[in-house]
C-alpha cells in the first residue's frame, strides 16, 4: 500500500488488532478504564514491558487508531493525538524546552500561539525570540547554546506568509536545533514535512481533517532528529532512543497534564481523515474562484492567497505544497467600518472563529483574534483593519459568490 494514493492508502489502514464483527468502521471505545487479565499482566504494563490500554487519559483503542492513521499518512515515526492544536504546541515545548531554554520563532502567526510564546512560556522561564524567518543571518544571530528549536508556520495565519522552509531546515541542521511546523493550513496531503527537513510537525485536527466536527490536535515525530542533542531528553535516550520524544510526552507531559484527546473526537477525525483529500481540493477550487472574483471588483483594495498566479507567494507555493497553501484567503475594503457592514449583509458565509469548516466563515482578525494586542503589535504582526479571513468551505460556489456580491451591493 506504499505506493497507493493519499485517501486510498487511509480507508485501507487496517486496525490494530482484529475486529470480531469485522466492522468496517473503527468501533468508539467509549470506556475510562480496560481490565487485565491478571495483577503479574497489569504489573508488566506499568513497568513498560507489556503494551496495552489502562486508562483513555494515556490512551484509547480508538485514539490509538487515529494515531495510526496519520504514523500510516505521513510515514513518520511517532505520533500523539492530544486535545488541541494549541495543546499539540504547548506539549511539544515543555518536552523540549526547561526553564532558560529558548526557542526561535517568526513575528507573524497566529494570534493564540503569539499569546502563548508572549505571554504564558515566559512564566515558565522559556523565552521565545521572535525574528524574521526569511532572513537567515537575523535567525543565526538569535541561536545560542540554548536554544531548542526553530519554530515556524507553514502558511501564517492569518497573513498567509509562507517560510522559506528549505532555509530553515538548513539552519537548523547546522545549530543541530529541532525544525518545528505548524501546519495547520496545509495537511499532510499537500505538504510533506520529512521530506524538506522538518523534525516536528504539530497542528490543530479541528481544522482540514475534523471539517468543523470536533476539536483535536496532532504531535508528529519524523524521526530524522538526533535526540541526543537535546539534554531535556537525556533521561530517555538510553532505553526509548528515536522514540525518546514521543515517550517523554506520553509518560511524562501529555499523561501529566491532562491534555488527552476523547475518544468521540477520534472518531470524528478518522472519518474526516478518510475524505480530507476531497473536501481539500474542493475548498481549494472555490478559493481560486473566490479570489478571481474579488480581485475583479473595484471596492475590494487587496486580495491575498498565495494558490492565485498573480500572488509574490505562488512560487513558494507551487514548490512545497503542490500549489495548495491551504484554503484560507484575505481582502481589503476601504475602512474597518466596510469591513462590518459587509460583514453583517452575509447570508451563507458564516461569521465565525474556526478555520477549514465545510461551512465558510469570515472573521476581523484585527477587532477579533488580535484585540488584545496593541496597536504597534497588530503592525509588526501585520494584521489591519481594513482585512478579513475567509475560511473557504465547500458550498456550490456560484452561491458563494452571489453572496458576497450581494453584500459588496
Amino acid at each position: 500500500m506504499e505506493k497507493a494514493g493519499f485517501t486510498t492508502l487511509s480507508l485501507n489502514i487496517p486496525y490494530p488488532k482484529k475486529d470480531p464483527h469485522k466492522s468496517l468502521q473503527i468501533p468508539l471505545y467509549e470506556s475510562v478504564a480496560f481490565e487485565f487479565d491478571s495483577a503479574e499482566q497489569i504489573e508488566a504494563n506499568f513497568k513498560g514491558e507489556y503494551v496495552a490500554h489502562t486508562y483513555s487519559r494515556a490512551s484509547s483503542p480508538t485514539v490509538e487508531f487515529f494515531e495510526l492513521k496519520i504514523k500510516t499518512l505521513t510515514q513518520s515515526n511517532g505520533v500523539l493525538a492530544v486535545s488541541s492544536g494549541m495543546a499539540a504546541i504547548s506539549n511539544t515545548i515543555l518536552a523540549i524546552s526547561k526553564s532558560g531554554d529558548n526557542i526561535i520563532s517568526g513575528n507573524q502567526l497566529f494570534g493564540h500561539t503569539l499569546s502563548l510564546f508572549q505571554q504564558t512560556l515566559p512564566d515558565f522561564g522559556i523565552d521565545v525570540r521572535f525574528s524574521d524567518l526569511k532572513d537567515s543571518r537575523e535567525v543565526e544571530k538569535l541561536i545560542d547554546k540554548n536554544t531548542r528549536a526553530i519554530y515556524f508556520e507553514t502558511v501564517t495565519n492569518p497573513q498567509l506568509e509562507i517560510a522559506d522552509i528549505e532555509m530553515l531546515s538548513g539552519i537548523s541542521r547546522k545549530h543541530g536545533i529541532l525544525l518545528i511546523s505548524d501546519s495547520t493550513v496545509t495537511p499532510p496531503n499537500v505538504f510533506n514535512a520529512r521530506k524538506l527537513g522538518v523534525n516536528i510537525e504539530v497542528f490543530s485536527a479541528t481544522k482540514h481533517i475534523s471539517g468543523g466536527t470536533a476539536f483535536g490536535g496532532v504531535v508528529i515525530d519524523h524521526g530524522n532528529y538526533d535526540w541526543r542533542l537535546n539534554p531535556n531528553l537525556k533521561k530517555f535516550i538510553e532505553k526509548f532512543k528515536d522514540n525518546s520524544f514521543i515517550v517523554k510526552l506520553r509518560k511524562n507531559i501529555y499523561r501529566n497534564t491532562g491534555g488527552s484527546m476523547a475518544p468521540q473526537t477520534a472518531k470524528f477525525l478518522i472519518q474526516g481523515l478518510d475524505i480530507l483529500e476531497l473536501r481539500v481540493e474542493k475548498c481549494y477550487q472555490n478559493c481560486l474562484a473566490l479570489g478571481k472574483f474579488l480581485s475583479s471588483n473595484q471596492k475590494v483594495k487587496k486580495v491575498g492567497y498565495p494558490g492565485l498566479e498573480f500572488d509574490s507567494r505562488n512560487f513558494l507555493a507551487q514548490k512545497y505544497f503542490n500549489g495548495i497553501p491551504g484554503t484560507i484567503m484575505t481582502f481589503d475594503l476601504e475602512s474597518k467600518e466596510a469591513c462590518f457592514a459587509f460583514m453583517n449583509k452575509l447570508q451563507i458565509i458564516r461569521r465565525a472563529t474556526n478555520l477549514n469548516d465545510n461551512k465558510t466563515l469570515i472573521i476581523h482578525p484585527y477587532s477579533t483574534i488580535y484585540a488584545e494586542f496593541s496597536e504597534e503589535e497588530r503592525k509588526i504582526a501585520d494584521v489591519r483593519d481594513t482585512m478579513m479571513r475567509l475560511s473557504v468551505g465547500i458550498e456550490n460556489v456560484e452561491d458563494l459568490i452571489a453572496d458576497i456580491k450581494q453584500a459588496l451591493s
